[in-house]
């Protein structure tokens, strides 16, 4: 699939919420979707409610993880498209959490450019390498509720 096809449907959202749906279960329950994706930047979204709430009556921190690891995911499968096959695997997870989370969140990372650049560099060389994302969830009033730091892992797949 080109990166343009895979774009397309990731910002269509009948197609992005069956992806989850069949792929990322838990996801599709909490109501997380796909705001819009360029290769660059990736927003996502978390509704407040209760299939994502804690006891505080506040969104449950591994719902936020969730959301995180998603816009961080989304811009690595992007620029693996057209590529060799490269496995992807979250090797790290750490949360900062700033304000109670009490409404829509939306997730934002924007190292495309990073992620783009490290693939290839996979792709020539053949060699694993690492690359810490972040995604900040911010409220709808613009105030960060928290940030989720993501270290993904690729590495080129043998060929048999």
């Amino acid at each position: 699939m080109t990166k343009q096809q895979f774009l397309r449907r990731t910002n269509a959202p009948w197609q992005m919420r069956l992806f989850l749906f069949s792929k990322l279960p838990a996801a599709w329950f909490m109501g997380i979707g796909v705001r819009s994706c360029d290769g660059q930047k990736a927003v996502v979204s978390l509704p407040y409610g209760w299939r994502a709430q804690n006891p505080f009556r506040s969104t449950y921190f591994a719902a936020q993880c969730a959301a995180g690891e998603l816009s961080t995911g989304l811009l690595c499968l992007t620029h693996l498209q057209e590529q060799p096959p490269v496995s992807m695997l979250v090797t790290r997870v750490e949360a900062e959490f700033f304000k109670k989370a009490d409404a829509m969140l939306l997730f934002t990372c924007t190292a495309g450019q990073e992620v783009e650049a490290l693939i290839q560099r996979v792709v020539q060389s053949g060699a694993a390498e690492s690359l810490t994302m972040i995604s900040s969830g911010s409220l709808p009033d613009g105030q960060l509720a928290s940030r989720i730091i993501i270290t993904w892992s690729f590495k080129l797949k043998k060929r048999k």
